[in-house]
C-alpha cells in the first residue's frame, strides 16, 4: 500500500530563526520546502517563513493537516524539557507521527511509546543507528563513481549545506548525483542515512562505508558525502576521521566560515584555526594511503558579510590555497562543481 506524502509540522519553539539551534528546521525548510505545511514557534505565531505559516500551538496547526511533527531544534543538553514533552504528547494524541533527531530516543520513553501505541502514531528516532553495524570491510574502495566529502575548518559552518548545493547543481547538469546524509538534518531532508555521531566509535567507518555503498546502489555516480565535525576540533574530531576513512573519498571540498579565527565550543582554548592552505595539506595527508584524496575547491560561508566583503573573502581563500573558491549559497555552486568535475576526469 502506498504511503501518503509527508506533511511536516516543524517543531521549532523559540528557535525557528536561529541558524545554530534551529539548524534542522532551517535545513528542511530550505531543501524540503514543499513538504512543510506549518512551523510551531509561539514567539513568532502569526508570521510566515517563505510562505509557510508559523503557529503558536499544535491545535493551530491541525487545519494544515500535518502527518509528521519534526523536532527542528537542538534543545539544551540534547534533552527534552518538560514543556517539550507536553508538546510531543499533543502531537501524538492528535495522530501526528514524530521524527526526532536528538540523542535522546523518544521510542525508549515508556510513557510516550505507550501513548503512541494508543493513537497509532510512529515515533522515529533519526539518530538511532542500525543494530547490525560493524567495522569497515573494504567495500568502500569498490564503489563505482566518484566520492566527494565536505570537510571543514570547524563545526557548524555549512558542510551539509555545501554538499546539498553542489548536489543540486550537479543534478541540474544531468549528472547522476546523490547527496549522502550522515546527520539527523540530512536524514530528515533525504529520507535515509545514518547519523554517524551516534555510532559506536569502532563502527563509524563501517557506517560511512555502508552509506557510500548504499548511495551507489541508489544510482549515484557522483556521491556528495555530508561532512561532520572538524579534524582539529578537540571534541568532535573522532567522528570526522571515522567518516573520512570510512567513506574513502576521492575528492574533498574544504568549507570555512569567513571571519572565524578560532574553533568554537572546544573549551580550554583558545584553539586558533590555521591558514586554509595548512588545512588543505592536513586533510590530504590524513587520507587513506590506499585512497589518496585531494582538496579541489574551497566553499566559503559569507553569511555575516556584505557583498563586497563576501567577494573579498572568496578571493582571499583562492589566493591562500590556489584553489577555486566561492560561496555556493550566495553566488551559486557552479565554480565549485566545475572544479570537482574537472578533477574527476
Amino acid at each position: 500500500m502506498r504511503q501518503p506524502p509527508t506533511r511536516y509540522l516543524i517543531l521549532a519553539e523559540g528557535f525557528s530563526a536561529d541558524p545554530h539551534y534551529g539548524k534542522t528546521a532551517l535545513g528542511v525548510l530550505r531543501y524540503r520546502r514543499n513538504d512543510v505545511v506549518a512551523i510551531l514557534d509561539s514567539e513568532r505565531a502569526g508570521e510566515s517563513d517563505d510562505g509557510v505559516p508559523v503557529v503558536g500551538a499544535v491545535e493551530d496547526a491541525l487545519p494544515f493537516a500535518p502527518t509528521t511533527a519534526l523536532v527542528g531544534v537542538a534543545t539544551q543538553g540534547g534533552r527534552f524539557p518538560p514543556a517539550w514533552i507536553d508538546l510531543l504528547k499533543q502531537c501524538i494524541v492528535n495522530g501526528i507521527d514524530v521524527e526526532n533527531g536528538l540523542h535522546v530516543f523518544l521510542a525508549d520513553d515508556s510513557e510516550l511509546r505507550s501513548l503512541a501505541d494508543q493513537h497509532g502514531v510512529v515515533l522515529r528516532d533519526l539518530r538511532r543507528p542500525p543494530a547490525d553495524l560493524s567495522t569497515a570491510t573494504g567495500a568502500n574502495l569498490e564503489v563505482q563513481g566518484t566520492i566527494v566529502l565536505t570537510v571543514g575548518s570547524d563545526c557548524a559552518i555549512g558542510k551539509m549545506t555545501v554538499a546539498l548545493e553542489l548536489d543540486l547543481e550537479a543534478r541540474r547538469r544531468g549528472e547522476r548525483s546523490l547527496f549522502v546524509p550522515t546527520g539527523q538534518t540530512g536524514i530528515a531532508i533525504a529520507g535515509w542515512g545514518i547519523a554517524v555521531d551516534a555510532v559506536v566509535a569502532d563502527f563509524i567507518a563501517g557506517a560511512a562505508e555502508r552509506l557510500v555503498v548504499e548511495g551507489s546502489a541508489r544510482g549515484g555516480e557522483l556521491l556528495w558525502v555530508e561532512g561532520q565535525g572538524a579534524i582539529l576540533h578537540p571534541v568532535y574530531s573522532g567522528v570526522t576521521v571515522g567518516l573520512y576513512h570510512g567513506s574513502a573519498p576521492h575528492l574533498l571540498v574544504l568549507c570555512h566560515e569567513a571571519g572565524r579565527t578560532e574553533i568554537e565550543g572546544a573549551g580550554g582554548g583558545p584553539h586558533p584555526i590555521p591558514p586554509l592552505r595548512e588545512l588543505v595539506d592536513l586533510h590530504e595527508r590524513l587520507a587513506l594511503t590506499v585512497r589518496p584524496a585531494r582538496v579541489v575547491a574551497v566553499a566559503v560561508n559569507t553569511r555575516a558579510l556584505d557583498e563586497e566583503g563576501a567577494r573579498a573573502a572568496v578571493a582571499a581563500a583562492e589566493a591562500d590555497t590556489g584553489l577555486p573558491a566561492d560561496d555556493p549559497v550566495r553566488f551559486g555552486a557552479g565554480r565549485l562543481v566545475d572544479a570537482v568535475l574537472a578533477a574527476r576526469g
